[in-house]
């Protein structure tokens, strides 16, 4: 039954740009896409216990990475988006046995400080990156011959890639690969008791996470056609967090919802830019305060409770039926 309706589902959401073709609409549904596989990507570092700042620097490299694969080595974009997810996981390879080693605030810290050095690298190194005025005419995607130039288009592939992020983020939990990790998350030192490698486990996330992260920045670039520094910046890890702590972050649902959420929070407020960090600050105060499971985790205690007034009502309801016959019985 669930399989059935996540199937009309996927369908209904894959024909709405053919069925409501409006530029706009379509536009945020790609970008909602686009967001959901990087929230996803933080998400496995919420899970391991790490706030990463570096994730918008993962994603750049992973821009560059594709953009230039394409623009100066004429190499096709199938494997020049791949290239830009492995880039951003050799990154994390190297550096995560080092920044690893550390928890909590220092850890924040210290990839916060690693991000603002890669997008620094991007600013100063002109040649290669093309300084702060990025890169011009990065060239749209092109699958099986068939170049991507409609926004439909691109909003089938972002929807695909969003959905093929979720399964993966969610088999991963589903699997022993998961249940290792929250259990690092939980109490590190028995899991490292019973014999298993925590900080090999620890690193294998990092790693996987910082590679959907620059999957997500090539996909980013070849659809926009034009990156800079500025874009990978601090408020792109932040706004990750943010979507994270909307959605809930001890579920895969977690991001989708908060995506929705978060992605046309800009547009709603154009007209008010000056509100925008106000009220994401706002909305991280009432739900940390009110709503700390977000909301998957809100409507999974409503559902519980659902379901435990209707067991209870079930059983009264037994009860008396149980109370009649005996009643019939003695009469």
């Amino acid at each position: 039954m669930r399989l059935a309706a996540a199937v009309l589902i996927l369908v209904g959401l894959a024909a709405w740009p053919f069925i409501y073709d409006q530029p706009f609409y379509v536009h945020m549904g790609v970008m909602m896409g686009l967001w959901v596989a990087l929230a996803l990507s933080m998400n496995l570092m919420l899970r391991i216990g790490q706030l990463s700042f570096a994730h918008g620097a993962f994603m750049g490299l992973g821009a560059y990475a594709s953009a230039l694969a394409t623009m100066r080595l004429g190499i096709p974009f199938p494997i020049a988006f791949l290239s830009g997810g492995l880039a951003a996981a050799s990154v994390a390879a190297l550096v995560g046995p080092i920044f690893l080693r550390i928890r909590g605030v220092y850890f924040a810290l210290l990839t916060f400080a690693f991000g603002e050095v890669v997008v620094l690298t991007f600013v100063e190194w002109v040649e290669v990156f093309g300084g702060n005025n990025g890169l011009f005419g990065i060239p749209k995607p092109s699958l099986f011959g068939l170049q991507m130039t409609s926004r439909p288009a691109f909003y089938l592939f972002a929807l695909t890639f969003a959905v093929l992020s979720f399964i993966a983020v969610r088999a991963i939990y589903n699997s022993q690969f998961g249940a290792v990790i929250t259990s690092i998350d939980d109490n590190e030192m028995l899991t490292r008791s019973i014999g298993i490698d925590a900080p090999r486990y620890r690193l294998a996330a990092f790693c996987f996470s910082a590679a959907l992260a620059g999957w997500s920045g090539a996909f980013y670039a070849h659809y926009l056609t034009f990156i800079s520094p500025e874009a990978f910046g601090f408020w792109t890890p932040v706004n990750m967090v943010v979507i994270n702590v909307l959605g809930g972050i001890a579920s895969p649902w977690g991001p989708v919802v908060g995506a929705l959420l978060l992605v046309p929070l800009p547009e709603i407020l154009r007209d008010a830019k000056e509100y925008q960090v106000l009220s994401y600050g706002i909305l991280l105060m009432i739900f940390l305060l009110f709503l700390p499971d977000g909301l998957v985790g809100l409507a999974r205690r409503w559902r519980g409770r659902w379901r435990a007034a209707r067991s209870a009502e079930g059983r009264s309801a037994a009860g008396l039926e149980q109370g009649k016959r005996e009643k019939r019985a003695a009469a």
